[in-house]
């Protein structure tokens, strides 16, 4: 028997298996084909059993062999044909339930992707991918086997006490008063162990995350000698958890021997009872026979019975908190302005084409066709204000512009708001009041996609996929060739480097790049951003992981990259914006001072006393 699972109910348990059921709708003829299949196996097993009374009465009894040898035949035939019936039901509720859980994780990721960023900002990672991996696979488990169990335990519990009843209503009274206790028994059991397991569960996860952590700080922990104490604290983890295990194990172990012992008790009494019927001619010899076959399987389905609504109930539990994840709202874009690529054609004019040009154009709908906008990389904020939480503002009333090809720093404490701006720029978040316009055209009216489009991003905690250098590189842009990831590499300065590991740009990467430095990392990332090749850079503390040499050589081949592009920076080291066309001082979600670096110099305010070191960036 299995142990009691550790579940939670479906808040909702009508509306997750209409959900559930929409997904089976669409196997209608193989899920009906697995029931019909789990009666046929259930039918025959109680039918051959039934038949042990003519077989003893008919044939055994009066010495019939030749009539023995057909009525083993038939039953022979009978329980190959309920073999070959669950040996087909099986087969065809693999291959649903794998089917039906492939659409569920597909769907699953598909909505995942058009969630909007702070719903992944609330959330821990773990928690995310538990959607598609324990509630995934706690779905897969119920139809694989639960449905098709629950079937069959049901028929055979039906079954078997009719069976009982018609072979022998008296002995049946003892019988079916030993089930009902065996089914206190397992509630019961259940019931407190299920407690116990949910707190195991807990004190296992506590376990593993300290683990976990002391595993990844071990450097951190031998500085600091936090050995001894590190220790003393797992053992009190560990010690929580082995008695809450030892509790959950005490009633899962007792339910089966319990359980057990009562259906020999059962078997027993009822072969006595019985034996004395036969005696005294109340019954025959052969109803007796099959009568205690019954007695001796009727405790199996209903263990069975009772474990699998465990399971099924996980199982849909893990479904809600699918759909639950399905049902929230996808990331809202009611743009209805597109890129477009563009080239002059012979009057000067642009047209729409395809291929690289170089040049873009925005297409806006009017009301007689659409305007084509040239794209020149001209940002401007109006008076802007947002928060995260509602009523904490972190920019307040932020206006500031970048001219095409001008490229733009932002300086300040950390949480001054920096980040916020560069969000608001690519729509991760939406402006709360005021407004953003790109080439004049309002940030809200151009469709995300082909906004993104036009931008290309390097951010501070950079992530490399699994796959070949090249591949990361050409992540920027899927159709760049091989010619033009290398070029991209040669100016973020990565070409060198690259072309040193075990198989150049072949090398593949695992674990988010772990077998190359952090500033290898974010090399990499930066050529990833020159190879998309967009109107428009924002760099986050792009190169905080890298050292000042190489920094000064990236900055050179970036100046060549950037000719002619808006750009924004972000940065910690002042010395990296001195050659911006303006800097913004930002403090506290608001700009305190602006100006060239020259000018902000002269003005001899914050951005003074940072350049100095009378100030400190926090």
């Amino acid at each position: 028997m299995a142990r009691p699972m550790s579940y939670k109910r479906p808040k909702n348990l009508k509306k997750t298996l209409l959900r559930l059921g929409h997904y089976l709708g669409g196997h209608k003829l193989a899920m009906a084909a697995v029931a019909v299949l789990v009666v046929v196996s259930s039918g025959a097993n109680i039918m051959g059993t039934y038949l042990l009374k003519p077989v003893i009465n008919r044939f055994i009894v009066p010495g019939d062999l030749e009539g023995l040898l057909r009525a083993v035949v038939m039953m022979g035939i009978m329980y190959g044909l309920g073999a070959l019936a669950t040996l087909g039901y099986n087969q065809i509720m693999v291959r649903t339930a794998q089917q039906v859980v492939a659409q569920i994780r597909r769907d699953l990721f598909t909505h995942t992707q058009t969630l909007p960023l702070q719903y992944f900002d609330a959330r821990t990672h773990g928690e995310l991918m538990s959607h598609f991996t324990n509630d995934v696979d706690a779905v897969t488990e119920a139809l694989n086997n639960s449905f098709a169990m629950l079937i069959q335990s049901f028929v055979m519990v039906t079954g078997t006490i009719v069976m009982l009843v018609v072979l022998d209503w008296r002995l049946s009274i003892i019988v079916i008063a030993f089930l009902l206790v065996m089914l206190a028994v397992i509630l019961y059991s259940g019931r407190r162990s299920k407690a116990y397991y949910t707190s195991q569960q807990a004190n296992l996860a506590d376990l593993n995350g300290f683990v976990e952590e002391m595993v990844a700080g071990q450097k951190v922990e031998k500085v600091f000698h936090h050995e001894e104490a590190d220790f003393q604290e797992f053992c009190r983890r560990n010690e929580a958890l082995r008695q809450s295990g030892t509790r959950a194990f005490r009633y899962s172990g007792m339910m089966i021997p319990t359980v057990v012992s009562l259906s020999y008790f059962n078997y027993a009494l009822s072969a006595c009872i019985g034996g004395m019927f036969v005696l005294g001619g109340l019954t025959d010899l052969g109803s007796l026979s099959s009568y205690l076959v019954y007695v001796r399987q009727s405790a199996m389905p209903m263990n069975q019975f009772t474990q699998q609504s465990n399971f099924l109930m996980n199982a849909l539990s893990g479904a809600e908190r699918i759909f639950d994840m399905m049902d929230v709202q996808s990331e809202v874009d009611q743009g209805d302005v597109t890129l477009v690529q563009v080239r002059r054609g012979a009057d000067g004019a642009l047209e729409p084409c395809q291929g690289y040009t170089g040049e873009f154009a925005w297409r806006c709908p009017t009301g007689e066709g659409a305007e084509l906008v040239p794209l020149r990389g001209d940002v401007r904020f109006h008076d802007v204000t947002f928060s995260y939480v509602p009523g904490r503002p972190v920019l307040r009333g932020v206006s500031l512009y970048a001219k095409p090809g001008q490229k733009i720093a932002f300086v300040g404490s950390t949480g001054a708001g920096k980040t916020t701006i560069i969000n608001l720029i690519t729509r991760f978040y939406e402006v709360e009041e005021g407004s953003i316009t790109y080439d004049g055209i309002d940030l809200r009216r151009i469709r995300k996609a082909d906004l993104r489009r036009s931008l290309s991003v390097v951010v501070q905690d950079t992530h490399l996929f699994t796959g070949t250098v090249a591949d990361n590189i050409r992540y920027g842009r899927l159709d760049a060739t091989d010619e033009e990831v290398r070029q991209a590499a040669v100016l973020a300065n990565a070409d060198s480097f690259i072309r040193r590991l075990p198989h150049g740009y072949d090398t593949v990467l695992t674990g988010d790049g772990d077998n190359l430095s952090q500033g290898q990392r974010q090399l990499i990332a930066i050529a990833r951003a020159a190879v998309a090749r967009p109107p428009v850079f924002i760099l986050d503390e792009a190169t905080s992981s890298i050292d000042t040499r190489t920094e000064k050589l990236i900055e050179r081949g970036l100046d060549t990259l950037m000719e002619g592009r808006t750009v924004f920076v972000i940065a910690h080291r002042l010395s990296t914006v001195r050659n911006a066309n303006a800097i913004m001082v930002v403090e506290q979600g608001e700009i305190m001072e602006r100006g060239d670096h020259q000018e902000l110099l002269d003005q001899r305010g914050r951005y003074f006393q940072l350049y100095t070191g009378q100030a400190q960036l926090s």
